[in-house]
């Protein structure tokens, strides 16, 4: 027994029955006109009800449309309705940039699973900034939420280009409420806060200088939004200029001016730590975002690779720069001083070369010799265990490598390596206590090289450590 299938002959022999308007030969016993230009298409009942739950359930109820044979539509343009009842005949339409959301809202209003399903994929893998605004209010409206999730993520994802735009300006109060809500935006918080001000005289129809009455009026536009503004992660000139500008509600400003006090008192680091505890459990103003502040870290792609490597929000959420070598000095004793004991750490390197790497520990550096675990060549060195710890690469263009992450090896977890005695020039022995990428022999060039671009010849730029 064999099948035979000729499914395109059937797709072309039903797209002709559809299009054929003799209705001796096509038995045509539904019309459906299109009242924006009364263009009107005849169909079947039977393709019909086959096709849409919609059809289906108004032909089983016997109203007055399915009584008078014709149906009315007044929310669809003629080009949609054609296509979509070409593709209910044929199984084939053209979905584009210009109709995919015309096709989306009809196939929700008239249950075309399928097309809903086609339609939403197609936006998804098409997102402009041009739509995005549509698609989020389409999607709140039709209840949406997989499409409106998607939305919310592709505007958070590409926020400090998307703000240089004049869409940006079309979003809604509630959108951009739960926008800046998103602890992920990868975009310079003072950047953020300008595109709000932006943003906030165009719906308040400011053009010109501000008078006190328009200062008011933009207030008041800005009011809802301006508390999930991050003002902890601005400068100090930043802040300060911005409070002069009076655009601040009193009671943000105010706690404000107590945190710029404290910033100023070198003496009263440990009361201003805590004012930031107790004020971060209250508003977002004063929660930074999971963007930090990395003179290394420039592409978001980096940001996004580390966040999961690591695995950890509260130690983004939390973390602060501690040791910036071009800052405070390439001297390995400084850097013990400011970073040992402080738990998980994340350490990045830049070299001279422009190669990006680093590594992370889960216990961090430990200062107290007697909790040092290992002996080398009849000298106490500092090894201690943390069998989560790894090293990473980030750039390597000179090779042309992806970002990696590399564990701690299985047989060399009880032992983890201190730090090196030096932070200037540097030297790389990769695969001795971390795994190598596969294909690569420990102890080759391209291991020693794969970090810095070789084993002793590269020059640390730049060293940035972060904890909590």
């Amino acid at each position: 027994m064999e099948t035979y299938l000729n499914l395109e002959k059937l797709s072309n022999d039903l797209k002709n029955l559809f299009q054929n308007e003799n209705q001796e030969e096509s038995y045509f016993d539904f019309e459906i006109i299109c009242e924006q230009n009364e263009t009107s298409f005849k169909t079947h009942k039977s393709i019909l009800s086959s096709r849409s739950q919609y059809f289906k359930s108004l032909f089983k109820s016997k109203m007055k449309e399915y009584q008078e044979n014709k149906l009315i539509l007044q929310d669809v343009s003629s080009s949609i309705l054609s296509s979509i009842l070409n593709y209910f005949y044929s199984g084939k339409i053209e979905i584009n940039l210009e109709n995919a959301i015309q096709i989306l809202i009809f196939s929700s209003r008239y249950l075309i699973d399928e097309l809903i399903e086609f339609s939403s994929s197609f936006i998804k893998n098409n997102f402009q900034f041009e739509t995005v605004v549509d698609v989020l209010k389409l999607s709140e409206s039709m209840n949406f939420n997989q499409l409106l999730d998607f939305s919310y993520h592709f505007i958070s994802e590409n926020f400090e280009e998307f703000i240089k735009t004049s869409f940006f300006l079309e979003l809604e109060e509630n959108h951009l409420n739960l926008i800046l809500s998103n602890d992920e935006i990868l975009t310079n918080e003072f950047e953020i806060f300008q595109s709000i001000i932006k943003w906030g005289k165009h719906k308040s129809n400011i053009n010109q200088e501000m008078n006190k009455k328009e200062k008011e009026k933009l207030q008041n536009q800005i009011s809802n939004i301006i508390d999930k503004i991050r003002f902890i992660d601005f400068s100090k000139k930043e802040l300060k200029d911005t409070l002069k500008e009076g655009l601040i509600p009193n009671q943000i400003s105010q706690k404000l001016i107590e945190f710029q006090k404290l910033q100023n008192d070198k003496k009263n680091y440990k009361k201003l730590n805590e004012f930031i505890q107790i004020e971060q459990e209250k508003s977002l103003i004063f929660k930074s975002r999971f963007y930090f502040k990395s003179t290394i870290i420039q592409e978001k792609e980096h940001f996004k690779n580390l966040k999961e490597w690591i695995n950890d929000d509260e130690f983004f959420s939390k973390m602060k720069k501690g040791y910036s070598a071009k800052k405070d000095g390439f001297d390995c004793k400084k850097w013990h001083d400011k970073c040992d004991d402080q738990g998980k750490t994340l350490i990045i390197i830049k070299t001279k070369d422009n190669f990006i790497f680093g590594g992370f520990t889960e216990v961090g550096f430990i200062s107290d010799t007697s909790k040092w675990s290992a002996v080398y060549s009849g000298e106490v060195r500092g090894f201690i265990a943390d069998p989560n710890a790894f090293i990473f690469s980030l750039r390597n263009d000179k090779n042309d490598r992806e970002p990696g992450k590399f564990p701690i090896k299985k047989e060399k977890k009880k032992k983890m390596p201190y730090f090196i005695e030096d932070l200037q020039p540097g030297e790389s022995n990769f695969g001795h206590t971390y795994n190598l990428p596969n294909g690569i022999s420990y102890g080759t060039d391209e291991a020693n090289s794969y970090l810095a671009g070789s084993r002793c010849e590269w020059v640390v730029d730049e060293l940035e450590t972060f904890f909590i």
